[in-house]
């Protein structure tokens, strides 16, 4: 399975990198994560306030995945 998977905010920063095309069999969004993190470099990724969508809609980490999907990252917004 393939998938693309965006960076937003500080996470772009902190990572270099605005996105990228990750294959394997994940069958959640956070099998996928944690697959990132053991990559290494991405200790971002394991942060409390992490946010996630799958296919533009905000998700949970035990979100299941399917080929092709699009993947987002990035911190918790607040306003004020």
């Amino acid at each position: 399975m393939k998938f693309k998977v965006l960076y937003f905010a500080r996470y772009r920063e902190a990572l270099g990198l605005d996105q990228e095309s990750v294959e394997g069999e994940f069958a959640t969004v956070d099998a996928l994560r944690q697959f990132l993190i053991m990559r290494g470099d991405r200790s971002v990724l394991t942060e409390q306030t992490l946010m996630c969508a799958r296919n533009e809609e905000l998700c949970s980490l035990d979100e299941p995945l399917f080929d092709g999907d699009e993947l987002a990252f990035f911190p918790q917004v607040t306003g004020g």
